[in-house]
């Protein structure tokens, strides 16, 4: 039996622990849009299509007029960060947006000032901020931030709030005996244990307090099972890990292709330069691991060397991120991939691609927003892996692989709204217009 999903009625809230660059690209892209000032391009939530059942049908609606989705018109917008700049100054500083576009919206940028945030120099060594919470207890900084949800809560009249971290990546740091249980991570907390990052805490806050929680970074957050147990007992939905943007989203493209076509693959280099606050932190050797942990393992998913030894058993992967302040939020990618084709001959694909990473960041932050706030009004609980399409390195349940292939992911998703909405799921096989040609033939 498929599940209910009740109207989007209300305010929806979207809650943001790091109000930067992402958050800010985000936030003006949203007010601008319900403006008439910009379109949402790269949201598949307010511009792609979904075909619905045979393709003689021609049945192709926008998603936005599919799914019950809320309305940009309904979402208001709120924060934490460790600095204090309202969202105008903010989105100014991170310099990803033209001034004059900033300017049209600044009275409603001005009134999102974050709030306190929750911070932890161990964590991301390379930032400082004025604007964080007294370093008391960890129990007492989980009630001041569920005391902050539900204040914004109040405060801004919203029926429903989603969180989504739009903050740094934090040091690398494998799950330890704390993060196995809900028990042990409870005690944790009390005994103030330093192996619970901030992130966490944001986590744990909002998933106590029922509120859907998307992991934006490459952070052990979500991924640990007592955050996992955590929000089955409180039937709150949640995915990450790690937005996929720039190169690791034309890895999930053209790995794929290279697979269909059964080319093998020697090496794959890669090389980002950027200069934003994320370069910044990412100039830490120990914050880098992270993000090269979840950058590496993209290609494991797609080119199986198991099943394949002979075409990808032995693919030299190397992946740098090199901190460049005067590119700012523009990213620039460069692969190297070699492959080889008919008889071992060998060949090379060389991608060069010059991207905006929080623009191609903001769109996936209403994307997964929307589409939390609708798994959370199905009654979905825990992780959501249909939304795999966002991530960098999907979360799934323990033993099972992710899908990394972007088609796949994205079949995955638009068969999950199909069966949210009572549709027949669509395979592509194709083979029952051919044999309805042929009764007609017959007949």
């Amino acid at each position: 039996m498929n599940p209910t999903v009740s109207a989007a009625t209300g305010k929806l809230g979207i809650l943001m622990p790091g109000m930067g660059a992402v958050a800010t690209t985000f936030v003006a892209g949203v007010i601008a849009s319900r403006k008439g000032l910009a379109h949402p391009t790269g949201s598949l939530t307010q511009t792609a299509n979904i075909r619905l059942g045979k393709r003689t049908e021609k049945r192709n609606p926008k998603i936005k007029d599919f799914v019950p989705l809320a309305s940009l018109d309904s979402i208001v917008f709120g924060g934490w960060d460790v600095y204090g700049d309202n969202m105008f100054d903010a989105a100014l500083k991170a310099g990803v947006l033209e001034r004059g576009m900033v300017e049209l919206i600044r009275e409603d940028l001005e009134k999102i000032v974050p709030m306190k945030a929750v911070f932890d120099k161990r964590y991301v060594k390379n930032l400082e901020g004025s604007n964080v919470k007294p370093q008391t207890s960890k129990l007492e900084l989980i009630e001041e931030l569920m005391a902050d949800i539900e204040n914004f809560k109040i405060a801004n009249d919203c029926e429903r709030l989603v969180m989504v971290w739009c903050g740094s990546t934090e040091i690398y740091h494998e799950a330890k005996e704390v993060h196995s249980s809900l028990a042990n991570f409870e005690a944790g907390l009390a005994s103030n244990d330093p192996d619970i990052a901030p992130s966490m805490m944001y986590a744990y806050a909002a998933i106590k307090s029922g509120v859907p929680f998307a992991m934006g970074a490459p952070n052990l957050c979500l991924d640990i099972p007592a955050l996992e147990e955590l929000a089955t007992l409180t039937h709150t939905p949640i995915a990450g890990k790690d937005f996929k943007t720039g190169q690791t989203l034309m890895k999930t493209i053209v790995a794929p292709g290279l697979r269909a076509r059964a080319l093998g693959v020697r090496g794959w280099f890669s090389t980002n330069i950027l200069g934003n606050r994320d370069g910044l932190v990412l100039d830490a050797p120990e914050n880098f691991k992270t993000k090269e942990v979840s950058k590496g393992n993209v290609l494991d998913g797609i080119l199986d060397a198991e099943q394949n030894p002979e075409l990808w058993g032995d693919i030299h992967h190397k992946v740098r991120i090199e901190y460049y302040p005067p590119l700012g939020d523009n990213k620039e990618g460069w692969d190297n991939i070699d492959i080889f084709g008919w008889m071992g001959y060998q060949m090379q694909i060389k991608i060069n691609f010059l991207c905006r990473d929080s623009i191609l960041a903001a769109p996936i932050v209403l994307d997964l927003a929307l589409f939390l706030d609708v798994a959370k009004r199905a009654n979905l609980s825990g992780i959501q892996e249909w939304l795999s399409f966002y991530w960098k390195a999907p979360q799934t349940l323990p033993g099972l692989e992710p899908i990394h292939d972007l088609f796949k992911q994205l079949e995955k998703l638009e068969n999950t709204l199909r069966y949210l909405m009572g549709e027949e799921l669509i395979t592509n096989l194709g083979m029952d217009y051919y044999e309805n040609v042929e009764e007609d033939v017959e007949l």
